[in-house]
């Protein structure tokens, strides 16, 4: 966090367009202030560009008779001041509006550049103060893309026990601030000439900042019970941010923990979806099972907490070997994405540049060993093919949990149910058919799986662990000597059902896939050539071994 004094501040807001909102508020008579996560930003040196602003209109006290509210107001104005370059969207119903306007050009340096903070990257502008200052008003978030402001007209919110929805009525700067979620969230700057610039910290947020808590402004158990999505925010802001829950507000979220049933799965996977691209988003499963909230969200997930001892022989905990793994696959580095067709990633696991879909591969890759794990007196503790009870899991999952039904769900249906597979191969001798086989399998996905296999070791075993990875390096060079050779990623079987359908004269029967699969498991494992005349020759020996003769043509 840096320290902002308020001519640095309105260095910050130099950019004409902030100057624009403040002399348009002022030919209006109302009162503009930025608000919550831009300003918050700025303290914490985190680019922005999705900026909110509070309009206050001091001659009206309440919504009779005001139409569209102040804040639709103000945005029409600007809009007209603006001109054609700007572009406009009124939600009447909400009292908002928001303004769509390209970014300026950024100067010479303006880029923000990449710093550790206590572990922890962390985007900041420039260097000296000054520099950063201006940096900042002139790219307002790198000078790609466009900006998105949206104006409301201070209000006050009171909200039913049975509903998130709030009754809104027309509220004081101070009303709008007090029903912020968060002390972070909870500052304000004004725009209007006359105090440009001046911050306004009503519940301390500045010193909340400094010393890196997550606060609510108000009493939590108010806060959570009035809007209980606001608990799933405050465990992925302590994420993003790598914040502390100030004690009371974790108790709070524990006491309102059942709160969270009212709220849409949609929004609830939303948050959890920003905890999974965070940083390091082993930090908010932990505070989402401290909370009490994980066993009520995400069951599943939970029921892998504990370890087991039975006869002096304990498992390892599967919740938290599951966050180091998702923990190793958050710190892998992403590939080159400046080569590849606009919208069309090299996999699912890459898809945007922030590999979600093999994060969530990560998540669920030992979901399976709660209902495999079985007791052996000889073995210990075992979780026999909980990889593919962990596959027939993981739809239903994504169902209840409002996820993609479609080839998200099907690519992290195959790393669950194949990540078991290099981790056998790269344990034993490392053969040719073996790994023929796993590329054969993996297809296009071979590179994510092998990812995700590699963040899987997390033995304390130095040399087991050293082991390991050396021969995962092996499966990698038999994988790019196989690839190199035969495009195996995209093969199919030369043989169709259609053809041997043809072949014997017969229908559809369960011959068929015995014969496909008896032609697969040669080419595999190197019996025969990977060719249709090979292929072909191969199952009709095979069809004979059975009693199946060619049909006159």
């Amino acid at each position: 966090m840096r320290h902002i004094s308020r001519e640095e501040m309105q260095q910050l807001l130099s950019a004409p367009i902030f100057h624009q909102i403040g002399q348009t508020a002022d030919e209006m008579g109302v009162e503009c202030y930025l608000v919550g996560g831009y300003v918050r930003d700025l303290f914490l040196e985190r680019p922005s560009k999705d900026i909110d602003c509070v309009v206050v209109d001091p001659s009206r006290s309440s919504l009779e008779g005001r139409g569209e509210g102040p804040g639709i107001a103000l945005a029409q104005a600007l809009k007209k001041k603006l001109g054609r370059q700007a572009h406009l969207s009124v939600f009447k119903n909400f009292g908002t509006a928001q303004l769509n306007l390209p970014l300026p050009p950024p100067k010479e340096g303006a880029y923000p550049i990449e710093k550790e903070r206590d572990g922890v990257a962390s985007s900041t502008f420039g260097i000296s103060s000054e520099e950063t200052c201006v940096a900042h008003a002139s790219s307002l978030g790198g000078g790609r893309g466009r900006l998105e402001i949206e104006f409301v007209g201070a209000r006050r919110e009171s909200y039913s026990h049975d509903s998130r929805k709030p009754i809104v009525e027309d509220g004081t700067l101070e009303d709008d601030l007090d029903r912020r979620d968060f002390t972070i969230n909870a500052l304000a700057v004004c725009l209007n000439e006359a105090h440009f610039g001046e911050l306004i910290d009503r519940f301390d947020g500045l010193l909340d900042m400094e010393e890196r808590l997550i606060a609510t402004p108000l009493d939590p158990d108010i806060t959570f019970s009035d809007d209980p999505l606001r608990m799933m925010r405050c465990v992925r802001f302590a994420t993003q941010l790598h914040f502390q829950i100030e004690d009371e507000t974790q108790e709070a979220l524990v006491r309102n923990a059942e709160r969270i049933k009212i709220i849409s799965q949609e929004r609830i996977i939303d948050e959890l979806n920003k905890i999974m691209l965070s940083p390091q988003p082993s930090i908010g499963f932990v505070e989402l099972s401290r909370a009490g909230l994980l066993p009520i969200i995400f069951p599943e997930l939970a029921a892998l907490e504990g370890v087991e001892v039975r006869n002096g022989r304990a498992h390892k905990d599967n919740f938290f070997h599951t966050l180091e793994v998702l923990d190793n696959i958050s710190l892998s580095p992403q590939p080159d994405k400046s080569r590849e067709p606009e919208g069309k990633p090299s996999s699912l696991g890459e898809e945007r540049g922030d590999g979600l879909w093999l994060r969530w591969a990560a998540l669920l890759h030992d979901i399976g060993k709660p209902k495999s794990k079985r007791w052996d007196p000889v073995a210990g503790w075992t979780f026999k093919n909980h990889n593919y009870i962990g596959q027939k899991m993981v739809a239903p999952i994504f169902r209840r949990m409002k996820l993609p039904m479609d080839e998200r769900m099907h690519y992290v249906e195959k790393l669950v149910g194949l990540h078991m597979r290099p981790i056998a191969i790269a344990d034993d001798v490392v053969t040719d058919s073996a790994v023929r086989r796993l590329l054969f399998e993996a297809g296009e996905d071979i590179d994510d799986l092998m990812t995700l296999c590699e963040a899987d070791i997390t033995s304390k075993n130095a040399e087991r662990k050293r082991q390991f990875i050396h021969n995962f390096q092996l499966v990698r060079e038999k994988l790019a000597d196989l690839q190199a050779r035969d495009n195996y990623r995209t093969w199919t079987n030369p043989i169709t059902g259609e053809e041997i359908m043809q072949t014997f004269g017969i229908g559809p029967s369960r011959v068929i896939g015995d014969l496909k699969q008896a032609v697969k498991d040669a080419i595999w494992e190197s019996r025969i050539p990977n060719t249709h005349e090979a292929a072909r020759e191969y199952m009709l020996q095979v069809a004979k071994d059975m009693g199946l003769t060619p049909s006159p043509s």
